[in-house]
C-alpha cells in the first residue's frame, strides 16, 4: 500500500474502535452468536455464521459486563458483506437507530 493509500484509508468521519466482544444478531425472528470486530458512531462490522445480503435489516445486541451499564441495542442495515476462510460472513452494518 502506497503513502496515499494509507493516508486515504486512514481519512474517516468517525473513529472506528476495535472492540472483539462478543454480541447478538437477530433476523428473521432467529438470534445468532456473533462477534463484534469494530464500531463507531455510525456502524459496526460483525463476524457471524449467518447468510444475509446487503440491504437486509438485523438488530445488533451487545450485552454490557457491568450490570450497571445498559448494553447497547441498534438496528442497522448491511450494507457489505465478506467472507471468512471458516464460512462466516463479515458484515458491516449502519446504524440505523439506537434504542
Amino acid at each position: 500500500m502506497s503513502l496515499d493509500d494509507r493516508n486515504y484509508s486512514e481519512k474517516r468521519d468517525f473513529i472506528r474502535m476495535q472492540v472483539q466482544t462478543k454480541a447478538i444478531m437477530e433476523h428473521a425472528g432467529q438470534q445468532y452468536p456473533a462477534l463484534c470486530l469494530d464500531l463507531s458512531s455510525t456502524g459496526m462490522q460483525l463476524e457471524v455464521n449467518a447468510k444475509l445480503a446487503v440491504g437486509e435489516r438485523v438488530r445488533v445486541l451487545i450485552p454490557s459486563e457491568h450490570s450497571a451499564l445498559k448494553g447497547l441495542e441498534a438496528d442497522t442495515e448491511v450494507v457489505r458483506i465478506g467472507e471468512n476462510a471458516n464460512g462466516n460472513q463479515t458484515l458491516g452494518l449502519a446504524i440505523i437507530s439506537m434504542r
